[in-house]
């Protein structure tokens, strides 16, 4: 089921629970809000329980807001009504607590208001009701002679509005014309053209609704009428006459009868334009906009887009339409019908999930745009922005840091390539100098590898050798503080005589053992 549908089908089922509500006589509508009059006889109390019960709440109004708002719609229906004025300290569901005065609004037969407070156990002639909505459609621009009749899914015809609730009818025909030109329903802020889906009421169509091919379907006898919703008489069951058969008919292999040619598949197909489509019709044919695209100013243009986005938020800047999204969003640049968060300064508070089973905030699971990273600060999760170029940057001369991004700029003489390299502007030009000699900054982009990476790891290293430095000096403090002095004496044996060398000449050594030798003959004497 196409977004569409479920948008017109919630529209349905509110209409349903509208089935026991009065007439309305006439309603108004403007930017989000809808507000009509409801000729029922009730005390305030009652007042409010019939507005919630049809899905609203007692209009709401400043007091010198009233002449100017209700002069139109209680235009011819004099008498009392309850409504809400804003400042009396209630909210618009509260009744007071004493019944004493409630807000009314009076109409005069000279077509005067007055606000005024009456016993709150009064019934007066009726109340005025309004309704809150999103994603309005905006009047339809009808061709020369032809007039769009507006009625609500809540029942109330709003002509002489500007803005339209989602499943509101508009119905496009010529002042004294037979058939209707065309119907629509709004739908996501978009008129949908009829046949819609036929789960919604019949698909607009007068008859019946093929649920498969999604056409109206007209009874034995009748043919559909080229606005593809109405059925008219079939001309086929006529006779040929003397001149033949009637445009856009041929005659029968009985030679008898004239029957319907197809020109969708007879002679090429005559609807050529971007986004038709060819449908036969007994006796013609009509050239209609295809799923996906709607008829604005003679043209199909494709709105197929706008029932996808994220936000469902649509714009036609270049004659295209293409998705928006609310402020502190922007477009996705993977995909057009989704938004991203998107900030403008350095930092922004992070969007994160309402968890309670999550005792910390700093646990929470928090998002932030692409290019910032998340921060406590004082409790409060913040997104603050990355600076690329602190560190070894991807640019090849100088890095220049943006908001959720960063840019590449050149030095003098060179240009851009591609989003990180800088080139000679020699290399293009042949040296003519036809290029500016600037830097020449390219689109921010969000860096594919973040640099705060780079430069936390280096710290880390520093740190952690920094460390393992001061440990080993306390270790090697501590075993010479236990084991006292280290001398070489310590390891000596006292039995152990040490020898030295020394050189000396042939003369000396004669001397030395001519010695020896004479001590040893005193000795034995």
């Amino acid at each position: 089921m196409s977004p569409t549908t479920q948008a017109l089908l919630i529209c349905v089922v509110f209409l349903c629970g509208l089935e026991d509500a009065v007439l309305a006589l006439h309603g108004h509508c403007a930017d989000n809000r809808c507000f009509v009059l409801l000729r029922e006889s009730e005390d305030f109390p009652g007042a409010q329980r019939r507005c919630s019960g049809k899905g609203g709440q007692l209009l709401t109004i400043r007091p010198e807001q009233a002449e100017e708002t209700l002069t139109g719609p209680l235009s011819g229906h004099s008498g009392s009504y309850w409504l809400e004025l804003q400042g009396d300290g209630r909210k618009p569901e509260e009744a007071p607590a004493d019944l004493g005065n409630c807000s009314s609004v009076s109409m005069s037969g000279e077509g005067n208001i007055v606000v005024s407070g009456k016993q709150c156990r009064n019934r007066l002639d009726g109340f005025l009701c309004q309704y809150t909505f999103q994603d309005p459609c905006s009047r339809i621009k009808a061709d020369g002679g032809a007039q769009v009749r507006y009625t609500t899914h809540m029942g109330f015809d709003v002509n002489d509005s500007e803005a339209f609730p989602p499943g509101t009818i508009a119905v496009v025909d010529k002042v004294g014309g037979k058939y209707l030109d065309s119907k629509h329903v709004c739908a996501s802020g978009v008129w949908a053209r009829a046949p819609w889906g036929c789960e919604v009421f019949k698909g607009g169509c007068e008859h019946s609704c093929n649920q498969t091919t999604r056409t109206c379907i007209c009874p034995e006898g009748q043919a559909l009428h080229p606005n593809s919703i109405t059925c008219a008489k079939d001309p086929s069951d006529g006779f040929p006459h003397a001149g033949g058969c009637a445009r856009g008919y041929k005659l029968a292999q009985d030679g008898k009868r004239c029957v319907d040619v197809d020109e969708c598949k007879e002679g090429g197909d005559p609807c050529t334009a971007e986004g038709q489509e060819c449908l036969n019709t007994e006796g013609g044919f009509e050239c209609r906009c295809r799923d996906g695209f709607d008829m604005e100013e003679g043209a199909c243009v494709d709105v197929a887009i706008c029932i996808m986005c994220e936000h469902m938020l649509c714009v036609k800047p270049t004659g295209v339409y293409e998705c928006a999204c609310r402020e502190g969003f922007r477009v996705s640049a993977k995909d057009p019908t989704k938004c991203k968060r998107h900030c403008t300064e350095r930092d922004c508070e992070a969007v994160c999930t309402d968890d309670k089973d999550v005792q910390s905030p700093d646990m929470l699971d928090c998002e932030c745009p692409e290019g910032y990273i998340r921060d406590m600060r004082n409790g409060t999760a913040i997104c603050t922005d990355i600076d690329e170029c602190v560190g070894d940057s991807q640019c090849d001369h100088k890095c220049e840091n943006a908001f959720g991004g960063y840019r590449c700029l050149c030095f003098e003489g060179y240009r851009l390539q591609g989003n990180f390299e800088c080139v000679p502007t020699e290399e293009e030009d042949g040296g003519s100098g036809a290029f500016p000699l600037h830097p020449v900054p390219a689109t921010a982009h969000p860096a594919a590898v973040p640099s705060y990476i780079r430069t936390g790891s280096v710290l880390g290293i520093t740190v952690f050798m920094a460390l393992c430095a001061a440990l080993l000096c306390v270790v090697v403090h501590t075993i010479v503080k236990r084991c006292g002095r280290f001398e070489l004496s310590s390891f000596r044996r006292p039995d152990i005589d040490v020898f030295y060398l020394q050189q000396v000449t042939t003369e000396t050594y004669k001397r030395l053992s001519f010695d020896k030798q004479f001590k040893g003959d005193l000795q034995r004497l």
